[in-house]
This record gives C-alpha cells, sequence and structure tokens, in this order.
C-alpha cells in the first residue's frame, strides 16, 4: 500500500475515522426512523449499512487504542499489527452485515413486493444522508491529501500502509453511491407504484457492499501478510547506509511494516576485508542512526557485515534486487543533481 506514513498522517486518520463515525450514526438513526413510516426495503438495506459502518469505525478506533500497546515477551515487535487485524473485521462486518443482508432483503422484497408508505419522508431522509455522508468524505479526502502526494487515489488507497483512511474512503464512497441507488428504488417504486423496484434498489446495494468488503479485505489481507516499504523509502535506507564510509554496498535488503507506522529494516551490507571489529561496529552504529534519521519509521533495525563475493548473489532473490533498485536510484538521483548543478536538464546526453 506510494504513500508512506509521516508525521500527521495518524492524526489525520483518526479525526477522519471520528467524523464518519458521528455522521454514521446520526444517518443510521434517521435511516431507520424513515423505514418504520415508509416500509422501504431500500431504507431499511441502507439502515443496516449505515448501522454496519457505524461499528466499523469503532473496530478501527479499537485497533488504533491496542496498537499503542507496549511490547511484551511474547510480542516483542509490538502491536502495531492490531490495526491491520481489526481493518481486516471491519471488511468482513460490511460483507456479511451489509452486502449479504442487503441481498437477502432485496430478494424478499422482490418476491413478496409491497407498497410504499409516505415517499416523500424517504427522500427527505436520503437528502439528510447525502449532506451528512459528503461532509464525512470530505473530511477523509482532506486528510488523505495530506499524504497522498502525487498517488492517484487508486493508487494510494492500495498502497497506504495505514489501513483507516483508505477503508474510510471505501466506506464513504460505497455510502454515497448506495444513496443514489436507495434514492433511485424508492423513487422507480413511487411512480409505477411496484414494490420490486425498491427490491432491486436493496439489491445494488447489496452488491455494491459486496464488491467494496472484497477489495477491502484483499488490501488488508497483504498488509497482515507483511509488506515492505516504498520504493522511496527503500531507497533512503540504501543511501543512508552507503553514505557512510566503511559500508562499500548494501548486498541485500529487506523491509517490512510491523504496523503503519513502524518499520523493520535488515539488510546485508558489504564492509572491507581488511576493518577491524571496533571499526565495524561503530560503522554499523553510525548507518543505524543515519538510517533513522532519513526514515524515523525505521524502528526496528538489524544490519549483518558481510565481504562481497559476486558469484554467491542470487539476482533473483528479491531482497538483492531491491538492493540493487535502491542503489540505481541514489545514483540516478545523484548525476540528475549533478546535471542540474550544472546547468544541464536531467537525462540530456554528457557534454563532449
Amino acid at each position: 500500500m506510494t504513500a508512506e506514513p509521516a508525521g500527521g498522517h495518524a492524526a489525520g486518520g483518526k479525526k477522519a475515522v471520528l467524523a464518519a463515525l458521528a455522521a454514521n450514526i446520526g444517518i443510521a438513526v434517521t435511516k431507520f426512523a424513515a423505514f418504520v413510516i415508509t416500509g422501504s426495503a431500500s431504507m431499511l438495506a441502507e439502515s443496516v449499512h449505515s448501522v454496519a459502518d457505524s461499528g466499523n469505525q469503532a473496530l478501527l478506533l479499537l485497533g488504533r487504542s491496542r496498537s499503542l500497546q507496549e511490547e511484551t515477551e511474547e510480542h516483542q515487535f509490538g502491536f502495531g499489527a492490531e490495526r491491520y487485524f481489526y481493518a481486516f473485521i471491519v471488511a468482513l462486518v460490511l460483507f456479511t452485515v451489509g452486502a449479504v443482508f442487503s441481498l437477502y432483503e432485496g430478494i424478499e422484497r422482490i418476491s413478496h413486493p409491497e407498497q410504499l408508505d409516505s415517499p416523500a419522508i424517504a427522500f427527505a431522509v436520503l437528502g439528510i444522508a447525502v449532506v451528512l455522508e459528503g461532509l464525512s468524505f470530505r473530511t477523509a479526502v482532506a486528510e488523505s491529501n495530506r499524504s497522498r502526494g502525487r498517488s492517484s487515489w487508486l493508487s494510494f488507497i492500495r498502497h497506504a500502509k495505514a489501513p483507516e483512511l483508505p477503508a474510510v474512503l471505501l466506506e464513504d464512497s460505497a455510502a454515497l453511491i448506495g444513496l443514489v441507488l436507495a434514492f433511485c428504488g424508492v423513487a422507480l417504486s413511487a411512480v409505477t407504484r411496484n414494490g420490486r423496484w425498491d427490491g432491486a434498489g436493496s439489491l445494488a446495494i447489496g452488491a455494491l457492499l459486496g464488491c467494496v468488503a472484497v477489495i477491502l479485505a484483499v488490501e488488508m489481507k497483504s498488509l497482515l501478510i507483511g509488506e515492505s516499504a516504498g520504493r522511496a523509502t527503500e531507497a533512503a535506507i540504501v543511501a543512508a547506509i552507503e553514505a557512510g564510509p566503511q559500508a562499500q554496498r548494501v548486498i541485500h535488503l529487506r523491509t517490512l511494516h510491523v504496523g503503519p507506522e513502524t518499520l523493520l529494516v535488515a539488510a546485508k551490507i558489504a564492509v572491507r576485508h581488511d576493518d577491524t571489529a571496533t571499526a565495524i561496529a561503530a560503522g554499523i552504529d553510525a548507518a543505524e542512526r543515519r538510517i533513522r534519521a532519513a526514515v524515523p519509521i525505521a524502528e526496528l533495525i538489524f544490519l549483518e557485515p558481510d565481504l562481497y563475493r559476486a558469484a554467491r548473489i542470487d539476482a533473483d532473490d528479491p531482497a538483492v534486487r531491491a538492493a540493487r533498485r535502491s542503489s540505481s536510484l541514489r545514483v540516478a538521483g545523484r548525476s540528475a543533481l549533478q546535471a542540474v548543478r550544472r546547468g544541464r536538464r536531467p537525462g540530456s546526453p554528457p557534454e563532449p
């Protein structure tokens, strides 16, 4: 998940979750009242959707709270992955409570259609829900823009390491589209006096929630299994290691997000064959300080000194590819900077 955690990202995610929670509680109460008055299946589906979303935001907040626990002997890398676990539960709730119920209610209403009562009330409630959901969505977008950078929205959702903002963005997007579907279902039922259209609206909402739940589950599964840092972060780590005189090169590099704001770094670095143990230890300590300065979330760093022998290197090893790619990015960036300083554009032919 190009978006990397940065300062303010965690606070922004919490703000978006709280805004979504407040909006969904208000929307759920309003929709349930409208369902009781109108008997609309679409309104009931949307009511359950809002209740599920409210529970989901509570789960995201619970995950954030539990992730702050101190390390223990049993969990020596901390509890940062709690946020991924609860976000995965959110996907399951969205599917079982939201999607399955909406599909069931839609099939039931199509099989046994009923005439809607007071559709004007349903329209009014849907209008209120659109306003509240829109405010929540706007907050989520504003907070996401602070860490999204130049990434597309699809790339941000796919590569973000903190689960809260992608979850809220997906939920709010589904909620707004679901409100449009509910509006269409109620409107067609009122105009045609055929309650099956209302059931069709519920079916469409269920299908929508199912798709969103699957997307969220896939992303959270990837984070639970363990994702490496982004390429820019890996390049910064390699540059920090190779910036010192003791390390000749990074032989291989492995990174792992054990939580949104905690990165594990494991690297094998080439040292000179005649360096003393004292010099190597001092060099590793210095490299760790440079890494933490360049990438503050790199809290767990393990560097292994070794002698570089090209014949022993497995070029297909992902860790080797990560180190070589990052080193190449560093060299390219340094060349581009030198070109700019000489008054040439990066990528232009060398001067004769």
